[in-house]
């Protein structure tokens, strides 16, 4: 089961945290989806995910490969638990919805949210408070400090 970990971005959009944590899932051998809720945006961290040192393998979500794509950029409002790449790590931005029985089926799970937003960062809280009364596991990560570090724990250590 994933542990939860809330990353809070005050100094950066997601675009420049995605990569890192896509990377990192890769590089473990596991699959990936974004989840997102406005097409466009899902459309723009498509371009985005092409950068001057190398290509992320991805695609949007809606194509005849979606299957085959270790990268899977998905949106929509609601939790889709048979995303049809069938990944092992699940990032989600914009306060997109996860359940706890979704959750509990991942390797990884990050929830990107902007710190900068009250209305993200209430809505990060609900989804803390929900996954965690569920019995999942959660982590919240900031880099108030230059780096990220873990400033919380549930359960607590």
């Amino acid at each position: 089961m994933a542990v939860a970990r809330f990353y809070h971005l005050t100094r950066d959009p997601p675009e420049a945290l995605l990569p890192v944590l896509i990377e990192k899932a890769l590089e473990q051998g596991l699959r990936v989806a974004v989840r997102g809720r406005d097409p466009a945006r899902m459309e723009a961290l498509d371009a985005a995910l092409w950068r001057g040192d190398g290509f992320l393998p991805h695609g949007l979500a809606g194509g005849p490969h979606d299957a085959d794509q270790p990268v899977l950029l998905c949106s929509g409002a609601t939790a889709a638990p048979d995303l049809p790449n069938r990944p092992g790590c699940l990032v989600t931005l914009e306060a997109s919805p996860v359940a706890a029985a979704e959750a509990q089926g991942l390797e990884r799970l990050c929830i990107l949210f902007d710190g900068n937003d009250a209305e993200a960062v209430e809505a990060a809280r609900a989804q803390w408070r929900e996954l965690t009364a569920a019995g999942v596991a959660a982590e919240y990560w900031n880099r108030d400090s230059g780096r990220w570090t873990c400033q919380a724990r549930h359960p607590a250590d």
